[in-house]
């Protein structure tokens, strides 16, 4: 499309506010930069005349215009906008509301910080903003100017105001600065990128040195606006505390006023219903207030005696064990003394003609199970001879009946008793036996 008033009067009436329209308008007027000088006149009476949400697409326009010219080394439009910025600023700021206000003020913190116009113009684009707002007398110009409402500010944080509004700028600044030099510092030291002739990385070089110089001037600023703002804030919360306590203690005098006046009424109220003479109720109404250090006190908790259990001890009866236990324990190394009368065994005098098989067989048949130890060590064939009326002898003993209500005992002493075999026996093994 050829370049006409027309053509560009079109343009500018299809622009919106997203970043595809606003790019390819852009493009088609850098297009044609022979023409930047009619271009800026045209997009100046726009501004004029559109709505408020259209001036902030022609300001992003212009931004897009301007930036990329600076990108490219390309200074038509450059020149042809330094003449119509301030006041075509000024015109789309006048008549918007707070949030358009509020990015207009953005696109112009990002000039400064990318140093878009010269230092002189850009302190004419603030000044003539402030100056829009200062003839407004029914609002302030918000803080910082952007994204804040414009309502006025509250009188106790009119001391850090002036301090949040320097930080916000200095901020604006330091952002997009920083964000150029890291940009042009990753171009430069990538590797994978081509190294350009000595003299061209020789002068890139210069460029980022500056580039960085500019970023850290605009963050060590934002460092300080910091910190005199921290200063002003601690200042605002010391005075804060300070009116804290005092309304603290206000709030308990109070308290005090409003219970003793809350207790004279019902003192009151019961002297009408007790139909009091006139001068007892005089009385009660002109008493002093319990007010402050003469308020009575509440009453306070009553003394009780703790709940203490007896000792263990007293519910163990006198003269139990674990009564002798508790008063006289045992200690854990020393063993229970002997019986003093210890059960002996006696001997059973065998009958008559009865007779063992030896000493060591009597031995073993006054344990337990002697019996059978005993039946298995005696021989087991029968032997007849002639005595006893020819009854069967097991061991050179004869077998005898025996009554069997007789005890254990007593049966395995029947069986030795009366043959003599136990004579001559040791005393020691006699009284075992």
């Amino acid at each position: 499309m050829a370049f006409t008033d027309e053509a560009i009067k079109a343009k500018l009436a299809s622009l919106n506010e997203t970043q595809e329209s606003i790019s390819g308008v852009s493009q088609w007027i850098m297009f044609h930069r022979r023409h930047a000088e009619r271009t800026a006149q045209i997009w100046m009476q726009r501004v004029k005349e559109s709505t408020p949400n259209k001036k902030l697409s022609l300001i992003y326009l212009a931004n897009e215009i301007v930036q990329q010219s600076k990108i490219r080394k390309k200074d038509e439009f450059l020149r042809a906008y330094d003449a119509i910025i301030v006041e075509a600023a000024a015109a789309a700021y006048k008549g918007s509301s707070s949030e358009v206000q509020g990015k207009i003020r953005r696109v112009v913190e990002v000039w400064r910080g990318r140093q878009v116009f010269k230092q002189q113009i850009q302190e004419q684009i603030e000044a003539a903003l402030d100056e829009v707002d200062r003839s407004r007398p029914s609002r302030k110009p918000a803080l910082g100017g952007s994204l804040y409402s414009s309502s006025s500010v509250p009188p106790e944080l009119t001391t850090v105001a002036k301090e949040a509004t320097n930080l916000q700028k200095a901020d604006g600044v330091a952002k997009p600065a920083v964000k150029i030099a890291s940009q042009e510092y990753e171009k430069l030291t990538n590797p994978n990128n081509p190294i350009p002739s000595a003299a061209v990385h020789a002068a890139r070089l210069a460029d980022l040195v500056k580039k960085l110089a500019t970023a850290e001037g605009a963050v060590a600023e934002s460092i300080k606006a910091r910190r005199e703002l921290i200063t002003g804030l601690e200042k605002l919360l010391h005075t804060n505390q300070e009116k804290l306590s005092a309304e603290e203690k206000q709030v308990t005098e109070l308290k005090s006023q409003k219970d003793a006046i809350q207790l004279r009424t019902r003192e009151v109220e019961e002297a009408i219903i007790k139909g009091l003479p006139p001068a007892e109720q005089n009385a009660i109404s002109t008493a002093p207030l319990p007010v402050g250090s003469s308020r009575p006190s509440a009453p306070g908790r009553p003394d009780i005696e703790e709940l203490t259990p007896p000792p263990m001890e007293t519910f163990t009866p006198v003269g139990s064990p674990q009564r002798e236990a508790q008063l006289n324990p045992v200690p854990d190394d020393a063993f229970p003394e002997a019986i003093s009368h210890p059960v002996e065994p006696n001997a059973v005098v065998p009958p008559y003609g009865s007779s063992t098989s030896g000493q060591m067989q009597t031995a073993i048949g006054a344990l337990p199970g002697a019996d059978l130890l005993s039946s298995l060590t005696a021989h087991t064939r029968p032997v007849e001879d002639g005595t006893n009326g020819g009854s069967p002898v097991y061991g050179g003993s004869t077998f005898k009946k025996r009554k069997t209500s007789q005890s254990a005992m007593d049966d395995e002493y029947a069986a030795f008793a009366g043959d003599g075999d136990l004579d001559g026996i040791d005393a020691n093994v006699g009284n075992l036996i």
